[in-house]
């Protein structure tokens, strides 16, 4: 639930956000609440960066892919999680202490990650079965 807090901040700061906030076609107030979370999940998990729209941003390694996607691939191997760190790593060229950064933010968001790794699946489903009625379709 939002609550009213009041700061006090620049003139150059508040002018800097609401050019940028205009830019992006949102409040001041909901890129600010944005920034903030953003960026002290940045201070807690050095390495993540946040990428996409306004209306779909997602966690992300600073020189990799979404933190999603690691974290499904590494449900989909099997083992031990360094076993399966150290094959991801293998597979990817990621520094496994960086495969470690994204793991330690999802342990964290479990729920954003899960939610995006679950959407992610039902569209390759969706995908594939539309892919398969195509073909039945023209047999």
């Amino acid at each position: 639930m939002a609550s009213s807090t009041s700061f006090r901040i620049s003139t150059k700061a508040k002018e800097t956000l609401a050019k940028r906030a205009q830019r992006e076609g949102i409040s001041a107030t909901a890129l600010l609440e944005r920034l903030i979370v953003e960026g002290v999940d940045q201070l807690d998990h050095p390495g993540i960066v946040f990428r996409g729209p306004v209306h779909d941003r997602r966690a992300a390694l600073v020189a990799g892919p979404d933190v999603w996607e690691v974290i499904s691939r590494l449900q989909e191997l099997r083992g031990a999680e360094e076993e399966r760190i150290a094959v991801l790593s293998e597979e990817t060229e990621l520094h496994p202490r960086v495969i470690r950064i994204a793991l330690d933010y999802a342990v964290e968001h479990v729920e954003e990650i899960q939610g995006r790794i679950e959407r992610n699946r039902e569209l390759a489903e969706r995908s594939r079965l539309a892919s398969e009625r195509r073909g039945e379709l023209i047999a």
